[in-house]
Formats: structure tokens, C-alpha cells, sequence
């Protein structure tokens, strides 16, 4: 049993952070918001009794689920699977939906990757759900040894579309300058938001995927933000630029780059490259998204990726803009640029296979 089908897929933002960085206030705040009164929210809670539900009020007409107590990034996937796959018709009226977006708040613990997994490719729920974007909150008075000493929020900030400081009232301005830096090295497309009380503007936040349900529109660039890697090596390169960082001392192990290739592709050198650095390096993807110029189609092709797991692709009919080189951003573990590029250049040398006509 089932409820109607949408004529677009619910859109699903992952709320993450490090534990104590705020994400249940800032979800309090949210669910007062007139625009948030139809939002299912599932938050999971790690160890045996359950609280954050507790915590959280909901607003009018919203729905709070409590998951099953447990670590969402591993054994609790069923559940997140069970809950959203049963929603349309558990909380429906009159065969519909009775909600229109979905927030799943996840335990500080969790690693983000096997919960994007979830949300983006999973059979039961890739045609009713579709991931708009991960929002993650970070303590602004203790995120700097956070980030040292715990990978799970270096993860966290690599793979956000919104960076959302919070406690930045407790810190100087030096302190703040620090962290935003540390922040824009590991992730420099990630908006950066600075949360007062748990209050954020709700139009930075949500709506942040390819389909925009306001305008019906595919927004690549806001998407892509591939120029915010860009800039960000164009000062790296300044030697007078009053900011530089090491990469390195913000973490050893996970960095984020622009790949940008000139010539179009081939669409089984695409596939060959793509399939290889899977095969390879998968767990080590933690997320990868771009536009492809493919032979033979007038618009780019999208790909969208976490680990091991790619969505199918989806081709667009126009180019967003002028630009037709293909663009992929890679926030990968112990991956550096040129390997990718010399996989690349292995795979484009190698003979293509021959055209049998049928």
C-alpha cells in the first residue's frame, strides 16, 4: 500500500555535525518556520534511550519520527530505508503525502558517507526521495581540535553543501578567521552560514540539489560551484595573497579539488574511467559531482557519486551557461589529482572497442 506518487520526488537534506555543534537547536528553530510545517523529520539517536526527540517540537502540522536507537551510518540503514520507504502511506491523507520534505538529523558519530549511500541510490526510495543537500553544523569553540582529533567531522565538513557555524558569539574574530579558513581548504564550495541561536536564513538551506521545485528549474552552476575550487587555487598560487594555507595542516588524508578536462569524452572512455577508479579507490570517493561534455549529446551529462555508488546518469538538454568543458568535484581520502588524471590518460590511450553493426 502506497500513496499516490508525487509529481516530483520529496527532496531529503541530511542535517549532520559533530556532537554538542548544535544541530538539534538549529532544528528546533527550523521547524517554527511556517515554510517547514509540512516536514517529516527521522532523527537518530545513539545508545539505548533516545532523547533528541524528545528536544525537539515540532512545528504545526509537522511529524517527528524517532529511529531505532543505534548508529545511523551502519546497522540503522534498514531502518532509515523501512521508515521512508512506509511514509507515504504511513502519513498520508487522502491518498497523499502528508508531508513535503524530509529532514533525517544523525547522530554526531555518524559518518556521513553510508547515509548518502542511502538517500541517493537505494531502489525503494530513489523514485519517491531525492537528496537535496547536507547540512552541517560545526561548534565554533571546539571545532578546531574536533576536526583533529576525529575524522567523522572532517568528513562531515568535506561532504556539506552548507557549512553552519555555530557559537561564534563565544570566539574572537581571529579564532573565527581561523576556523572559516581551515573550513574553505577542506571544502571550498560549501556556503559557510554563521547560525545566532539556532536561527539561519531557511532560503540558504534548503533547495540546494540540481531541481528547484520554486522555479522548476535545473540550477547546475549553484549545484556544481566548480569556481569556488578555482579561486581557491588562484590564491593558493598568489604569493603575495595574505592567506594561504597548507591543505595538509587541515587534514593529511581528505581533500577536495575541481577536475576540469578540456576535450569531450568518449562515452565508453567515460565509462572505463569511471568504472576503473570505482573498482579501485571506491570507499576512498566519499563524494564526487559534475557535468561531463559527452560525444555525440548537446547537453552534459550529470553524474553524482558516493563511495562506490554512482546515481544513473541524467543528461541535461542545454549547457547551463557558455562553458562546455566538463567539470567533476571530487572530495576524496588519499587521492591525489594526478592520479586521477593519469587513469585518465591510461584509459583514453587504450584502443577502443570496435562497433559491430547489428
Amino acid at each position: 500500500m502506497s500513496a499516490s506518487p508525487t509529481s516530483a520526488p520529496i527532496p531529503v537534506s541530511l542535517l549532520t555535525g559533530f556532537l554538542g555543534s548544535g544541530k538539534t537547536t538549529l532544528l528546533n528553530q527550523l521547524l517554527q518556520l511556517p515554510e517547514l510545517k509540512e516536514t517529516l523529520v527521522l532523527i537518530n539517536e545513539f545508545g539505548e534511550i533516545g532523547i533528541d526527540h524528545d528536544l525537539v517540537s515540532s512545528g504545526r502540522d509537522g511529524v517527528v519520527v524517532e529511529m531505532s536507537s543505534g548508529c545511523l551510518c551502519c546497522t540503522i540503514r534498514g531502518d532509515l530505508v523501512k521508515t521512508l520507504r512506509d511514509a507515504t502511506w504511513r502519513f498520508a491523507r487522502g491518498g497523499k503525502a502528508r508531508f513535503n520534505r524530509v529532514i533525517v538529523e544523525s547522530t554526531g558519530l555518524a559518518d556521513p558517507a553510508p547515509i548518502l549511500h542511502t538517500l541517493m541510490a537505494h531502489p525503494s526510495l530513489s523514485k519517491a526521495f531525492r537528496l537535496d543537500g547536507v547540512l552541517t553544523t560545526v561548534d565554533a569553540v571546539n571545532a578546531m581540535t574536533t576536526l583533529d582529533r576525529h575524522v567523522e567531522s572532517v568528513k562531515q565538513a568535506a561532504v556539506a553543501d552548507r557549512l553552519i557555524l555555530t557559537k561564534t558569539d563565544l570566539v574572537d574574530a581571529g579564532q573565527l578567521a581561523q576556523l572559516e579558513a581551515r573550513l574553505h581548504a577542506l571544502n571550498p564550495a560549501a556556503t559557510q552560514l554563521h547560525a545566532s541561536d539556532g536561527q539561519v536564513d531557511t532560503e540558504l538551506l534548503f533547495n540546494l540539489g540540481l531541481y528547484n521545485p520554486k522555479t522548476k528549474s535545473l540550477d547546475v552552476q549553484r549545484w556544481l560551484n566548480a569556481e569556488a575550487y578555482a579561486a581557491r587555487d588562484a590564491d593558493a598560487e598568489n604569493p603575495h595573497h595574505a592567506h594561504r594555507h597548507d591543505v595538509n595542516r587541515h587534514d593529511a588524508h581528505i581533500r577536495a579539488f575541481c577536475f576540469w578536462v578540456d576535450e569531450p569524452f568518449e562515452p565508453d572512455a567515460l565509462e572505463a574511467w569511471l568504472g576503473t577508479l570505482l573498482s579501485l579507490r571506491g570507499p576512498d570517493l566519499l563524494r564526487v559531482k559534475g557535468i561531463v561534455n559527452v560525444i555525440g549529446y548537446n547537453g552534459p551529462m550529470v553524474i553524482h557519486g558516493v563511495q562506490d555508488l554512482f546515481h544513473p546518469p541524467m543528461m541535461l538538454p542545454n549547457w547551463p551557461s557558455s562553458e562546455r568543458r566538463t567539470r567533476v568535484v571530487f572530495i576524496v581520502r588519499d587521492i591525489a589529482e594526478h592520479e586521477l588524471r593519469e587513469l585518465l590518460a591510461c584509459v583514453r590511450n587504450a584502443p577502443q572497442p570496435a562497433y559491430v553493426r547489428p
